[in-house]
């Protein structure tokens, strides 16, 4: 594992590799389970969210988190719903032009935040159809712990 941030590359190789043959309401309270289970072992303050399009199909507070997590959830959501790919992978990309969302995007910043912390929920064959969000942590932390759950979710054998 690298020390420093991820790469670009890095991250979309995460969204490759993380890309799931199908995505269900048990799939949701699974990976969901998974995501509480994890946060749990490291008393993390984090509020939890997975949707498939547009309906919430799980979602967690544990101690210490509050409102604004869900409202900043909601922001990195929305951008996973506008780019296909990961909050932190889009502002990684700004970051990577020597500019930053806030300044360039010029979209709404109480609508979109480019933080990491909410990944693409990819179907083969479908693309696309929803998102794993955790809000809480500082940004690496709140997407590494998403990659985490999504690596352990993917590896669990499936009916």
């Amino acid at each position: 594992m690298s020390t420093g941030a991820p790469t670009i590359s890095e991250l979309i190789a995460q969204e490759r590799r993380l890309t799931l043959p199908r995505f269900g309401y048990d799939d949701a309270y699974a990976l969901g389970g998974l995501l509480v289970a994890l946060a749990r072992e490291r008393h993390a303050p984090v509020a939890i969210d997975i949707r498939r399009g547009g309906q919430q199909l799980f979602h967690a507070a544990l101690p210490g988190s509050s409102a604004d997590n869900d409202a900043w959830i909601d922001r990195k959501r929305k951008v996973v719903e506008r780019y296909g790919e990961s909050s932190y992978l889009v502002g990684t990309r700004f970051r990577a032009k020597g500019t930053t969302f806030e300044e360039s995007s010029r979209l709404d910043l109480d609508t979109y935040a480019a933080h990491g912390g909410s990944f693409p929920i990819a179907v083969e064959g479908a693309g696309v159809i929803g998102s794993v969000t955790v809000s809480g942590l500082p940004q690496a932390e709140d997407h590494a712990l998403v990659v985490e759950a999504l690596e352990q979710f993917t590896s669990r054998p499936r009916d």
